[in-house]
């Protein structure tokens, strides 16, 4: 049950936090998030997958550093997608833009 509350608690705080803007700059926000995304692998890993520092022949403590090198592959390569994404975009194509553009069709 304490998995499950952790779980419960570490996924509603960020969810708050982007719904109330309750830290206006963006990157903050993103730091935060990630550092609370990051918290919940390790609650997931020590109560849902039951992986502790006694490891049995040496394959939890690989379980876990396999898993470390996973999360930091997916994190670091999908903050450099969006970042490129976001940087070469056409030019006036912008959120904005766009809306306006929808609102003058017929």
């Amino acid at each position: 049950m304490m998995g499950f509350f952790l779980a419960v608690v570490l996924t509603a705080i960020p969810f708050w936090l982007v719904m109330d803007k309750v830290i206006p700059n963006s990157q903050t926000l993103a730091v935060v998030i990630l550092t609370f995304a990051a918290i919940q692998i390790v609650v997931h890993m020590v109560y849902f997958l039951h992986m502790n520092t006694k490891a049995e022949g040496g394959w939890s403590m690989l379980a876990l550093i396999f898993t470390l090198v996973m999360v930091v592959i997916t994190l670091s390569g999908s903050i450099w997608v969006m970042y490129h994404m976001n940087s070469n975009m056409m030019p006036g194509m912008s959120h904005e833009m766009t809306e306006q553009q929808a609102k003058n069709l017929p």
